[in-house]
């Protein structure tokens, strides 16, 4: 072998070795554990628990006193999490838990369980309590929720606070969903036009008269 080819050698098992280490947050990597964002004072964003030890970590350092676990039975089944165990021992510290269960990769879903899935967790932060919102990855499901929640009851539009997101915390939630759940909420008139006909800036923001009704609706869900 040339000395170039030497050396072309050592240098693709040195990239290979850096994107080990350097692995993308875009992507879930189970084995690394719990991971997790503050995204605003009693909101936070991350993965699933996998132990209680994750439950006494988020209940210790950042004084989560809520979960809302938006995983279907199956995910957590397909990553062996010890449900009982987590809720057991969220039940002995005190920690209110909730689910709204979404289907991961699937916006319909996700659009569908939004409005319940924020009202439960503006419920718990109007109760002064710090909640810890997760999916299987907190990369998708998760992050749309805490999305809708500041578009919805932060004063922001949907660019905004789905951008002031993702600059805290690296990921891709479904936008559509989020738009199209707004226009759920939104509009009163039975005859409306279709959401899939209007153009893409349509209920990206709303009217202060548009925001009141959809908080009521939600909040309606309790």
């Amino acid at each position: 072998m040339s000395s170039g080819s030497v050396a072309d050698s050592k240098n693709d098992e040195y990239n290979r070795a850096m994107q080990r280490q350097m692995r993308s947050p875009y992507e879930y990597h189970h084995d690394l554990g719990i991971y997790f964002t503050r995204i605003i004072d009693g909101l936070i964003v991350g993965s699933q628990p996998q132990t209680p030890d994750d439950v006494d970590k988020i209940y210790k350092d950042e004084g989560v006193r809520a979960i809302l676990n938006l995983q279907e039975d199956k995910d957590i089944k397909y990553w062996k999490i010890d449900f009982d165990a987590i809720t057991k021992r969220c039940s002995e510290l005190g920690i209110q838990y909730m689910r709204a269960p979404a289907r991961d990769f699937d916006p319909s879903s996700l659009r569908t369980e939004l409005p319940k899935a924020v009202c439960l967790l503006d419920g718990a932060i109007s109760q002064g309590k710090t909640v810890y919102v997760q999916c299987s990855a907190g990369l998708g499901r998760a992050p749309g929720v805490a999305i809708a929640y500041l578009y919805w009851f932060n004063g922001m539009n949907l660019d905004g606070a789905y951008n002031f997101l993702t600059s805290k915390r690296p990921c891709g939630p479904n936008k559509e969903a989020i738009r199209g759940a707004t226009y759920d909420l939104a509009k009163n008139d039975a005859g409306k036009e279709p959401f899939e006909k209007l153009p893409e800036c349509a209920f990206a923001d709303v009217s202060s008269s548009e925001r009141q009704l959809i908080q009521e609706r939600v909040r309606s869900l309790q």
